[in-house]
């Protein structure tokens, strides 16, 4: 009879820090981080495995980072991102099955380091517009994609946001708002195609405890950073995000 739960050692010293670090960006301290947990944990399990195994988690580091930004959402934004991000996430939902989950690492990786590359060689003026509604509707359809495949739609839409030179406290709440709605989308996509069978569920409630202490010290680091150096860190998240996905598609 198969054990309900995984118990390699080797799975758990991995997946407790791609945890942590998930829980970290949740809060919108170094927002990129959070895209290196499946990629991480793809070193042990699978990637469909992985993901499946963090949408439990991620339901609730989303509750827990609305509950502590519930108040600093930018609205107007939010109705504009979140029908572009589900229009993303129906995509992944088709082209699941079809697609090697490398290809998309390398393809996620790749933009995120252009954007990086573009912003270091051309930096924005104080004075500079935000990015053209088109575009933000691409990059988040884009986020709402790359999420639902690999958990990956944090620097895509970052690509979109940071330019807006919105608050640490304002970019967090609306991230958290925008990922607790694209999360909770992929749920009934995610039972359909077989993700979340019992083995998966039961090794997500073993990893629970180790969720809200992520998201506890990246909220208290959030609203204790300096703006420069929040976007600083930021951008170092989404840099180790870019290579380390584009190292995965490159193996």
């Amino acid at each position: 009879m198969t054990v309900p739960v995984i118990t390699d050692p080797g799975f758990y010293a991995i997946a407790v820090p791609a945890v942590l670090l998930l829980g970290v960006s949740k809060s919108g301290f170094g927002a990129g981080f959070g895209s290196l947990a499946v990629p991480l944990m793809a070193l042990v399990v699978t990637v469909p495995q992985a993901a499946a195994i963090l949408m439990p988690l991620l339901l609730l580091m989303d509750i827990l980072g609305m509950a502590a930004f519930r108040k600093d959402f930018d609205i107007p934004l939010l109705k504009f991102l979140i029908p572009c991000g589900l229009v993303g996430t129906v995509i992944g939902a088709l082209l699941f099955k079809l697609l090697n989950a490398s290809t998309v690492a390398g393809i996620v990786g790749a933009f995120t380091l252009a954007f990086l590359a573009q912003r270091l060689l051309f930096p924005p003026k104080a004075d500079s517009a935000a990015p053209p509604k088109w575009l933000g509707a691409i990059l988040t359809a884009t986020a709402g994609f790359t999420s639902f495949i690999a958990h990956a739609g944090g620097p895509p839409i970052s690509a979109y946001v940071i330019p807006m030179r919105l608050s640490p406290v304002k970019f967090t709440a609306t991230m958290a708002f925008f990922f607790f709605v694209i999360n909770l989308s992929k749920w009934i996509p995610y039972a359909w195609l077989g993700l979340l069978d019992l083995r998966n569920l039961m090794t997500s409630l073993l990893l629970l405890p180790i969720a809200p202490i992520g998201v506890w010290l990246g909220v208290w680091l959030a609203r204790r950073i300096n703006q420069v150096l929040f976007y600083r860190l930021v951008y170092l998240g989404m840099f180790l995000t870019g290579v380390k996905l584009v190292w995965d598609a490159l193996r």
